[in-house]
């Protein structure tokens, strides 16, 4: 990624209905601040392992490394053969003698009152012994010793697993921080608070305000003031000025914004950034440190036009955020055909999506306005029937209902149903229902049960008892059977 340190801080707002792709765009950003890497090979792996190990450690390791095969007894030249051994040889460029230097280390750290190993020049610590077999073992008491070999090992134990398991994968490394902000989110979260910690910390992210009296213990709890996920992320960024990092939000509005900033709201300016022309620092509200947020910073958030709570932080952010306004895109969405085996995107067995999100939009900005609008998302992993006509009744009608009020008049315009018998509307009035002709009556009524049985346990505010004016969903539509099994029902709402 080219180095972009020099450029002006971003600050974006993607705005839009709900299923508009906003936080699918925060992912792809992520991407832009992310660093790809290709994993270690295991030589690479074993050079980190063994370069500062001394030969006696690369022949304890070899034990080591057996003994997690279940394997106690080793003979030399399986110790010379091991690939500890050989790759420390080729790391001192050794090839000759390499039994010699094996036999050397095992003798030399074998204890005084073995039976089966004389030599004169031991070491003061003993590692190693012989059985009457010629196999050699560790000894017990030098497990202690090595525990941070053994430590050692079990990491690049695991770090091998890790390549043979993902062989085509690569490390990333994150230039990012993503949060989704909701009701209680607030400034403790973002910036900095007083927590709860379970053990004392002496890190320098970590000021303590009251200590536990029990200092030894592994469960105290004491309070220190902890960064947030923005003063994190304005930390590393300010430790790497050559490259950028990125704050995403998701949903920004369902917070109070001014809360979670706090006095970073002015901070966040691009011209107010650590560096630029008119350079702020303030003392952080706990820590009272001193802080700025640092020019490579980039911050990109979402924001649901939908969300009636947007007045009071719309003109807060105005000044400090480009809004970017994400429509629906109908011409993502696919031709679905009644034949699942075929495609017949002319013909009458064919059900246009983009055209039928098209017309929905335009009727529903006429009646409720833009703001209660579908986005593609709703549409965009259907490829059936029977996809389109679960999402209309789980999704897309419960959407608009409670956009509409639940008014049954406004659901029928928006889809079409008011020239349309009621065998092919999609929205019925539950007084109608009750009220229709003796010869629909028991039809009515089964209806009611029907949808009252299927809608029990499932959104509350559809599963209401009925009112006078109450809508409810056909049917016909909900078993999807009769005039809803034919494409024409659906076409009609072009």
């Amino acid at each position: 990624m080219p180095d972009m340190s020099n450029c002006k801080p971003t600050n974006i707002i993607y705005t839009g209905v709900a299923g508009t792709g906003k936080t699918y765009r925060l992912l792809q950003i992520a991407k832009q601040y992310t660093d790809y890497l290709p994993r270690a090979k295991d030589e690479d792996l074993l050079k980190q392992l063994l370069h500062e190990l001394s030969w006696r450690d690369v022949v304890c390791l070899v034990f080591l490394d057996f003994q997690s095969q279940k394997q106690d007894l080793v003979k030399v030249p399986e110790i010379v053969s091991h690939e500890f051994f050989t790759a420390k040889a080729t790391q001192n460029a050794r090839e000759k003698n390499l039994s010699n230097t094996a036999w050397s280390v095992l003798q030399m750290h074998s204890p005084t009152s073995s039976q089966t190993v004389t030599y004169k020049n031991r070491a003061s610590q003993a590692y190693f012994d012989k059985d009457n077999s010629g196999a050699w073992y560790l000894l017990p008491e030098s497990t202690e010793l090595l525990t941070e070999l053994s430590q050692q090992l079990a990491e690049f134990q695991q770090a091998q697993r890790d390549n043979n398991a993902s062989q085509n994968q690569q490390f990333h490394q994150q230039r990012f921080s993503m949060v989704s902000f909701h009701q209680a989110y607030g400034y403790e979260e973002f910036v900095e608070g007083i927590r709860p910690v379970m053990a004392v910390s002496n890190s320098s992210n970590s000021k303590l305000v009251s200590n536990s009296q029990e200092n030894n213990s592994q469960t105290q709890m004491s309070y220190g003031i902890q960064d947030g996920a923005f003063l994190k992320l304005c930390q590393r960024a300010a430790s790497d000025p050559t490259r950028r990092y990125a704050m995403l939000i998701d949903e920004i509005n369902r917070a109070n914004v001014s809360r979670v900033f706090g006095e970073l709201l002015s901070l966040i300016e691009p011209d107010k950034r650590a560096g630029m022309a008119n350079a702020m620092t303030i003392n952080l509200a706990y820590s009272g440190r001193a802080f700025s947020v640092p020019a490579n910073v980039d911050i990109y958030a979402t924001m649901n036009i939908q969300d009636h709570s947007l007045a009071p932080l719309d003109m807060a952010l105005r000044r400090r955020f480009r809004f970017i306004d994400c429509p629906p895109q109908p011409e993502l969405l696919p031709i679905i055909s009644l034949d699942k085996g075929s495609e017949a995107p002319n013909g009458a067995e064919s059900i246009d999506l983009a055209k039928l999100l098209t017309s929905l939009n335009n009727r529903i900005s006429q009646i409720l306005g833009g703001e209660a609008q579908l986005g593609h998302a709703f549409l965009l992993s259907v490829h059936d029937f029977e996809q389109l006509q679960t999402v209309l009744i789980e999704q897309i009608i419960p959407q608009l209902a409670q956009a509409a009020g639940g008014q049954v008049a406004v659901l029928q315009s928006i889809f079409k149903d008011e020239q349309q018998p009621m065998r092919a509307q999609f929205i019925h009035d539950s007084q109608t229902l009750i009220n229709n002709n003796a010869d629909h009556q028991m039809d009515s009524q089964n209806t009611i049960t029907a949808q009252n049985q299927i809608f029990s346990g499932h959104n509350t505010f559809l599963s209401q008892p009925m009112s006078a004016g109450s809508y409810r969903i056909n049917t016909d539509l909900i078993n999807k059977t009769g005039e809803f099994a034919k494409p024409f029902v659906y076409q009609r709402l072009y």
